[in-house]
């Protein structure tokens, strides 16, 4: 095993006789940009900190390369946290907070010296190196936090929501910026985040979790493409959900459902069915197509179905159509992402406004099962 690969197993905590962690296992490898996801309380920042050594699992074990750190404390393991709160020492310029891990060491001043030249540069400081924090913007200061962890050259880079504290636009450029200081050093980050697009647009590989459990391990394609269940898809970006019975298979690859709305649609058989069962399916909305027209396909697989327009949001890049599928009793709310690639009053398509009828459409492998409930009668 590498020297900074982490592998969690069997971990289980409790509070109060409350479960916080349920049989926890994840394997981060080395050099890995690793997310953990997931809503407030999910017990992400709990895993967090177990693994930097400030709380104790009630079972389980925890390895760094080879050795199980379980026991070891803080400060002799090869990790490094960054908190949410910058944690700068006030008094300091940004060159004496960054210095002071390796004042700490006793380390000669010359080598000192380089290696704070070294990482303000990497965290782009150089005009900044005799401010201090209170001088400092939020998206500064936290650059110094994260120079003053990289300097200690951990095997292990840990950082617990450290964007939150940020403004949209100040968010996006850091994380950028982290994204490129982790391909130059190449140690091991594992990145805490309740922001899906966080997670989507810098990890290798993320872990799902709620209510204290790990739902689903793998790359930001996987669980944007094909989650797991119902909580992923619905947690990670956003989507439209309908149930309904099997009732044909038409190859080995689509079968037919039918619902009381929509009537019959065809899907994709993502998981093993057989007819009777009910499936939930998921359709991200900027996989659906909306037309005033009924769309013209040779494609056998394409669901065409009749709504009306009940709500546009334009929000330059895009706009969001809101279409309620009725059968007259009930109605079912499908969202529809529209991007314009032109200036939206040249568009080909003539525009489609609120309180229209209009058409929506999407190929069968558009859609993905994310439940199979199988019939009890079988």
């Amino acid at each position: 095993m590498k020297e900074n690969h982490i592998k969690v197993e069997n971990i289980y905590k409790s509070y109060d006789k409350v479960e916080v962690l349920k049989n926890i296992n994840l394997t981060i490898n080395d050099g890995e940009f690793f997310s953990i996801l997931g809503p407030s309380g999910c017990g992400k920042t709990t895993l967090l900190r177990m693994i930097a050594g400030f709380i104790s699992p009630d079972k389980g074990a925890i390895y760094l390369g080879n050795e199980n750190i379980v026991n070891l404390p803080p400060n002799k393991r090869n990790v490094n946290t960054i908190f949410q709160k910058y944690a700068l020492f006030p008094h300091l310029n940004v060159y004496e907070n960054i210095a002071f891990p390796l004042r700490l060491k006793k380390l000669d001043k010359s080598i000192i010296d380089r290696e704070v030249k070294k990482y303000i540069k990497l965290v782009g400081l150089e005009e900044h190196i005799k401010k201090r924090p209170i001088h400092l913007s939020g998206g500064q200061q936290q650059r110094v936090s994260i120079a003053r962890a990289l300097i200690n050259k951990p095997g292990v880079l840990l950082l617990d929501e450290p964007l939150s504290a940020l403004d949209a636009k100040l968010r996006q450029n850091l994380l950028i910026e982290l994204d490129n200081i982790h391909d130059e050093v190449g140690i091991t980050f594992i990145f805490v985040t309740h922001d899906q697009q966080e997670a989507l647009s810098i990890s290798d590989r993320i872990a799902v979790m709620n209510d204290g459990e790990v739902l689903q391990v793998g790359t930001p394609a996987e669980v944007y493409e094909t989650p797991s269940n119902t909580f992923v898809a619905d947690f990670i970006g956003e989507n439209n959900f309908f149930s309904g019975e099997i009732i044909e298979k038409i190859d080995d690859i689509f079968a037919k459902i039918h619902n009381p709305i929509l009537g019959e649609v065809i899907i994709e058989m993502d998981k093993k069915v057989e007819i009777g069962d009910t499936v939930k399916v998921s359709i991200r909305p900027e996989k659906v197509r909306l037309s005033k027209t009924i769309p013209h396909s040779h494609r056998k697989t394409l669901n065409v179905i009749k709504g009306y327009v009940n709500e546009v949001i334009y929000s330059g890049f895009q706009s969001k159509y809101f279409v309620g599928i009725s059968n007259g009793e009930e109605k079912i709310p499908f969202k529809v992402f529209k991007q314009h690639a032109v200036f939206f009053d040249e568009e080909d398509e003539e525009a489609i406004w609120w309180d229209e009828e209009a058409y929506i459409s999407w190929d069968a492998d558009d859609g993905y099962l994310v439940e199979v409930k199988g019939n009890e009668k079988r």
